[in-house]
C-alpha cells in the first residue's frame, strides 16, 4: 500500500507571528479602577449616610433645652459630612460610565466644591472644639456657653463662610473636560495657562488655612492639654473628654493628611505645566487619597458611637423602642457647659471627701477626751 504525503510535506509557507498577530490584553487597568472606585463609594455612601442620619436622628430628637455646644459643633459637622455623601454617587458614575462625566457643568462645579467645604468645615469645627477644650482645661475658663447660644452661631457662621471662600477655586475651575474620541469626558480640576499665579495663590491659602496652621493648632492644643493633665492628679472628667477629642484629631489627620500632601506635590509640579491635569502615578496617588479622605465622613459616627456613653445609650434604647433623653452632651466633648458640669462634678467630689474626713477628726477629737488625766 502506497502512502501519499506530499500533500502534507508541500507546504513551506512561514508565518510571521510578529507581523500578523495582536495580543489583546485580557485585563484593562481602567476597567479595575473604575470597578473598585464605583464599589467603594457605593460602600462609604451607604455606610456613611446610615451613620451620620443616626447621629442627626439623635440630635433632632433631643429636647433643644438640652442642646450644649458639643452638640452644635457634631450637627454641624453632619450637615458637611451628609453633604459629601451625597455627591460620591457621582463620581462613582463617572467611574463606572462609558461615557464618564454625563451630568451638566454645573453639577461638576458643586461636587469639587463640596468636596473642599467638607475638609474646611470639618477641620475648623474641629480646631474649635480644641481650642476651647484647651482654655477651659489649661486656663479653667469657658468661652462657649450655651447660656450664651449667639456667640456658638457666630464661630458656625464663620466657619461655613471662611469654607465658602476657600472653595471658591473649585467653583471656578472644576469643569467637564472632553478628552480625545477614545478616552471620556471627566469632571477635573483644570485652569487656563493665564490663570497659572491665581492658582497658585489659591493653593497656598488651601494648603495654609485649611492644612497646615490647623493641624499645628490641633497638635499644640492636645499636647498641652495631655501636660496639663500629667500635672493634675485629679479631674477623670477630663481626662475622658481629652481622650475622646484627641481620637477625632488623630482620625481626621489619618484621613486627610495623605490628600493634603499629594495635593501639595501637585501644587508643585503645576507651575512648571501648562495646566493642573495630573498624570501617572500622581493623578492615581490624588485619586487613592481623595478616597481615603471620604472614609472619615462615615468614621466620626462610629467613633461617636465607641466613645460616647450617652450617644451609645440612646442608640440602644431606640433599638429597644424605648424613650431616652440624654443628660448633657450627646457626644461628649466636654465642649462649653460641658467643662462647667465637669469643674461642678470634680467640687462636688471635693465636698464628699471633705464630709468623710471631718467625721474623723471628731471621732478623734472625742477619743481624746474620753482618755483620763493623770493624777498630780
Amino acid at each position: 500500500m502506497d502512502v501519499d504525503l506530499d500533500g502534507l510535506f508541500s507546504l513551506n509557507g512561514s508565518y510571521d507571528y510578529d507581523e500578523n498577530y495582536e495580543y489583546k490584553d485580557d485585563f484593562d487597568h481602567r476597567h479595575a479602577n473604575a470597578a473598585w472606585i464605583h464599589i467603594w463609594f457605593s460602600l462609604l455612601t451607604v455606610l456613611g449616610l446610615l451613620g451620620n442620619g443616626l447621629l442627626m436622628a439623635a440630635l433632632g430628637l433631643k429636647r433643644k433645652s438640652t442642646w450644649t455646644v458639643s452638640d452644635a459643633f457634631v450637627f454641624n459637622q453632619g450637615i458637611a459630612d451628609i453633604l459629601l455623601l451625597v455627591t460620591l454617587p457621582f463620581w462613582a458614575a463617572q467611574a463606572s460610565q462609558a461615557c464618564g462625566w454625563c451630568f451638566a457643568g454645573v453639577l461638576c462645579r458643586i461636587n469639587g466644591a463640596v468636596f473642599n467645604l467638607n475638609f474646611f468645615c470639618g477641620v475648623l469645627l474641629l480646631v474649635c472644639i480644641c481650642l476651647d477644650r484647651c482654655i477651659s482645661i489649661v486656663h479653667d475658663r469657658v468661652l462657649l456657653s450655651a447660656k450664651k447660644p449667639k456667640l456658638t452661631l457666630i464661630c458656625c457662621v464663620v466657619v461655613w463662610g471662611l469654607s465658602l471662600v476657600l472653595s471658591i477655586p473649585d467653583w471656578l475651575f472644576n469643569a467637564d473636560f472632553k478628552e480625545p474620541p477614545p478616552a471620556k469626558t471627566l469632571c477635573i480640576f483644570r485652569h487656563p495657562r493665564k490663570s497659572v499665579h491665581w492658582l497658585k495663590f489659591s493653593r497656598i491659602c488651601h494648603h495654609m488655612l485649611g492644612f497646615v496652621l490647623p493641624a499645628a493648632t490641633l497638635i499644640v492644643c492636645c499636647s498641652w492639654v495631655l501636660l496639663q493633665l500629667n500635672r493634675s492628679v485629679k479631674g477623670f472628667q477630663k481626662h475622658r473628654y481629652f481622650v475622646t477629642v484627641t481620637t477625632l484629631v488623630v482620625a481626621f489627620l489619618l484621613c486627610w493628611v495623605p490628600y493634603n500632601v499629594a495635593l501639595m506635590v501637585d501644587t508643585s509640579r503645576s507651575e512648571r505645566k501648562a495646566d493642573s491635569t495630573s498624570g501617572g502615578s500622581l493623578e492615581v496617588a490624588l485619586l487613592v487619597t481623595s478616597a481615603i479622605g471620604c472614609v472619615h465622613a462615615c468614621l466620626r459616627p462610629v467613633l461617636y458611637l465607641v466613645l460616647s456613653s450617652n450617644f451609645r445609650n440612646w442608640c440602644i434604647s431606640m433599638l429597644r423602642c424605648t424613650t431616652a433623653d440624654a443628660e448633657g452632651s450627646l457626644c461628649e466633648l466636654g465642649v462649653g457647659c460641658d467643662a462647667r458640669a465637669d469643674r461642678s462634678q470634680e467640687q462636688q467630689q471635693q465636698q464628699q471627701e471633705e464630709e468623710q474626713r471631718v467625721p474623723m477628726t471628731d471621732c478623734v477629737a472625742d477619743q481624746q477626751q474620753q482618755v483620763p488625766s493623770a493624777p498630780c
